[in-house]
């Protein structure tokens, strides 16, 4: 019987064969990681935490951390954790590897991080700052869809 290739991951489906290549873990993402890098991981998971309730969950090759919708995620590179970080304005400092404006009102600020001890302030600060950005934008949202339903 015919198979097909994934159009994701490129794997070889047989006919019938369950995939499912975008389910993941934590654990797989970050297994492969230099202490170094497993340990700043562990921190920046750590400090989300701290903030309140929310959701952290894998998807395909990030680790998302979200409240209604998410505010920052972690890309595990070989080298290097790569950090989106979801604000309503630009960053600046040299931990910053560039700001893109992905609407009208976010930015995702990307961050580089190699070690545990660059996860302080001011990427502390930001985390924080976007934890507490996502609740105001959903509650503004929120305001919004009630007066154009009352108009």
């Amino acid at each position: 019987m015919a198979g097909r290739q994934c159009y994701h991951c490129k794997q070889w489906i047989e006919h019938g064969e369950a995939h499912d290549c975008w389910t993941t873990t934590e654990g797989a993402l970050t297994e492969d990681l230099s202490e170094d890098l497993q340990e700043a991981y562990a921190r920046l998971r750590e400090t989300a935490v701290e903030f309140g309730e929310q959701r952290i969950y894998a998807s395909h090759h990030s680790i998302m951390f979200a409240r209604t919708s998410c505010y920052f995620f972690v890309r595990p590179k070989k080298n290097f954790l790569e950090v989106c970080v979801f604000l309503g304005r630009a960053v600046k400092g040299p931990q910053v590897k560039r700001a893109d404006r992905t609407s009208t009102s976010k930015v995702a600020n990307m961050l580089r991080i190699t070690h545990r001890d660059e996860v302080e302030a001011p990427i502390t600060d930001w985390l924080r700052e976007a934890y507490e950005w996502a609740e105001k934008k959903k509650t503004a949202t929120k305001s919004v869809e009630r007066k154009t339903k009352k108009a």
